[in-house]
């Protein structure tokens, strides 16, 4: 049985607000269309689109907290809700293989390649309540006021409600996006949970059949572009008094592993000339992360987590264990700053009479969003009356794999004090709608880039 809105299990409380500021024609497929330029846009009801936020994080697994995890009983009942909002809106929907939640608004001429919108349904644990999930209430909501206007296009629309972005239950992250994209890698299907779960396990328990997630794979011929409406996650937007803005980039980033080893020593007996404190060269390192990235161009670097032993009050540290995380919005600066990094460890460690080991863990370009949508989503955004802000996403998205197979371009929504990850997380109503507006003008429109048909 589909749930109606609001019937998920755990309580969620109301959300914190605070005080927001106030054609040429197309030849697809043989199919002419003659839009006017920049219509404009009304409708978007922002009370439905935080309804359907709010209904969607009642979809948890713990009460007074979101936490909803890819293929779990709270993951059915928000794609549940989805599908019906979906259908309500005027789209056929279907889920995908891998658990994603695909909703069609049909082109004038069935089987048109697609404008694809959407974001994810997963969370981290404590989560926010907007963060993927804004992204796919938004644009099943702009889809219902075309439905609503008896709108076609020569190119459908399609919203996908992502299954698994985050990667909190199997540690792998873009599952949903990345079987889209057909570069799903199928050795994560041996990965447990914390429950000892498999993931292929997870999959059949859910109803789906693991070996049939390449059908969920899209051509690129099929999806003449990927484009995404997300909060911020940064406190840019307000503190330059935005709304909107639009994104340049999803940052790439480097994460490194750093094992400093001294000699463990008395406390009180070894004086501080002679001692090979692993934690205060550590110490020193995070000093160094830090300038490295503010002389850096939009570059962030991060320890997030350090430690040391062997952890007694009375013991000098003799091995100090840290991490890095470096992000940038061009791959060049973030290789610059990771090599800085590297170079002022190396440094450190021989100073002080350190051995230094350093462990690659991951690392991920930069996925670029196209100018040509950048072009578009600004003029979108000026229409609307806000200034054209640009500015590059430091958190990971879908993007990221959807580049495989389209370009992509994303709208940012401010967010309060840039707060996210947080059952802090907050929007207004008053940005809801400019986010709203927004993506409508974008695909009432959208100009497919230049393809020989």
């Amino acid at each position: 049985m589909v749930p109606l809105a609001g019937e998920c299990t755990g309580a969620r409380s109301a959300s914190k607000t605070r005080t927001g500021p106030e054609g040429a024609a197309v030849i697809i497929r043989g199919l002419t269309d003659t839009r006017p330029e920049m219509p404009v846009s009304t409708a978007v009801d922002p009370d439905r689109i935080l309804a359907h936020v709010e209904a969607l994080a009642r979809c948890s697994e713990q009460d007074g907290a979101l936490t909803r995890v890819f293929l779990s009983p709270q993951g059915r009942a928000a794609a549940d809700l989805v599908i019906t909002w979906m259908r309500e809106a005027g789209m056929s929907v279907r889920m995908d293989a891998i658990g994603n939640v695909v909703g069609r608004y049909e082109a004038a001429t069935p089987g048109a390649p697609c404008l694809m919108l959407g974001s994810h349904l997963d969370t981290v644990r404590n989560a926010g309540k907007y963060d993927g999930m804004l992204g796919v209430v938004t644009a099943i909501e702009c889809v219902r006021v075309l439905h609503e206007r008896g709108r076609r296009f020569p190119f459908a629309v399609e919203v996908v409600g992502f299954g698994d972005e985050e990667g909190v239950r199997f540690s792998a992250t873009l599952l949903g996006s990345r079987a889209v994209a057909g570069t799903f890698d199928p050795a994560v299907l041996d990965r447990r949970d914390a429950e000892g779960v498999s993931m292929r396990d997870a999959l059949a328990r859910f109803g789906l059949d693991p070996n049939a997630i390449p059908s969920a794979a899209r051509r690129r011929d099929e999806v003449l572009a990927y484009v995404e409406l997300h909060i911020e996650q940064g406190p840019v937007l307000e503190a330059e008094g935005l709304a909107v803005g639009v994104v340049t980039a999803i940052n790439g980033f480097s994460r490194l592993a750093v094992t400093l080893r001294g000699v463990a020593g008395h406390a009180g007996t070894v004086p501080m000339g002679l001692r090979a404190d692993a934690l205060a060269g550590a110490a020193e390192c995070v000093l160094a992360v830090e300038r490295i990235a503010r002389d850096g161009v939009e570059v962030v670097g991060t320890v997030g987590r350090i430690e040391a032993g062997p952890g007694a009050i009375n013991v000098i540290p003799g091995e100090a264990r840290f991490t890095l995380d470096m992000r940038a919005p061009r791959d060049a600066d973030r290789e610059r700053a990771v090599a800085a990094a590297r170079a002022a460890f190396a440094e450190i460690a021989s100073r002080r009479g350190l051995s230094l080991a350093i462990e690659p863990l991951q690392e991920s370009v930069v996925a670029p969003c196209a100018a040509w949508l950048q072009e578009q989503i600004g003029a979108a955004v000026e229409a609307e009356g806000h200034r054209v802000r640009r500015l590059p996403s430091g958190a990971g998205h879908d993007g990221m794999a959807m580049i495989a197979i389209a370009d992509i371009g994303m709208i940012f929504v401010r967010c309060e004090k840039g707060i996210s990850h947080n059952p802090a997380e907050a929007i207004t109503r008053d940005d809801a709608e400019a986010g709203g507006r927004v993506l409508l003008r974008f695909i009432e429109n959208f100009r497919p880039r230049a393809t020989p048909w």
